[in-house]
């Protein structure tokens, strides 16, 4: 999300931490050295992947851990967690992600601040910060301080997050009732968020598992696996054999999350 430049970069954490001592000049904000506090136990939706619909707005909590030295004041820094692409944190940083307002942190002792924040991931809308598709995929976790003197103290190394373009999947059985020993085809179509149109779109190409549960039965047994089709549709045959459900099960990848469609149940004379 967001597509920053180094320039634009520095521009949005100013923005982002709010402080009104912060708007410097991008080329100061690099090299001036931010207060002196370390970041621990980082934690981003509580670990869980974050999926993305096609146009609601989501929004995530972080929780994390500031220790500092006693005679700094928490009052004169703010921070956030971030979510990065690139080698590197920092203005360099091929993406950012910042929280859109700073963390609200809660001293726990004259040197650890205990500190909640909020991140928020938009599809296209008439907000200027926006996912692109191409941004679906694994991000970084780190953090960051900035000081009432423009300072900022990057700090990476939190693991990563997978920001996923949630999935719809679906399954229709027919003809039914059938013949046991006739052929039943199995239709459905396997799409996800697309962030740039608002809609959900095909996801081609992609292996599905066509799944049976006897009637009577609690579990889902795998009969074959299929690709999806250009446009995201799937279709396959099966013989007819007993009363039972149909569904398409996608296990999901790093940009798109697994997905199970509802099952279609099939009476078979």
């Amino acid at each position: 999300m967001r597509n920053r430049t180094a320039l634009a970069a520095v521009s949005a954490v100013t923005g982002a931490l709010a402080l009104t001592a912060l708007a410097v000049p991008a080329a100061q904000a690099a090299t001036t050295a931010g207060p002196a506090v370390t970041f621990s136990a980082l934690k981003v939706n509580s670990g869980k992947n974050i999926v993305v619909g096609p146009t609601a707005t989501v929004t995530v909590n972080a929780t994390y851990t500031v220790t500092k030295p006693a005679s700094l004041a928490a009052s004169s820094f703010q921070t956030g967690p971030v979510l990065y692409r690139g080698t590197t944190l920092g203005v360099d940083s091929d993406d950012l992600v910042l929280g859109d307002d700073p963390g609200t942190c809660t001293a726990s002792s004259s040197t650890v601040l205990k500190c909640t924040a909020k991140i928020q991931f938009r599809p296209k809308s008439s907000s200027e910060d926006t996912l692109a598709n191409s941004q679906a995929g694994t991000w970084k976790l780190g953090a960051l301080a900035a000081d009432e003197k423009g300072g900022l103290t990057w700090q990476a190394g939190f693991g990563t997050t997978e920001l996923q373009r949630k999935a719809t999947l679906t399954a229709n059985a027919s003809p039914e009732p059938v013949k046991k020993g006739k052929t039943i085809t199995v239709t459905g179509k396997l799409a996800r968020a697309n962030w740039e149109t608002n809609k959900y779109a095909g996801y081609a190409s992609q292996p599905v598992k066509l799944q049976f549960r006897k009637k009577g039965s609690t579990a889902y047994t795998t009969v074959k696996t299929i690709k999806s089709n250009s446009t995201g549709n799937l279709s396959t045959t099966v013989t007819a054999s007993a009363d039972g459900y149909y569904r398409y099960s996608f296990a999901g990848t790093t940009t798109t999350p697994a997905v199970s469609a509802t099952g279609d149940y099939i009476d078979v004379q």
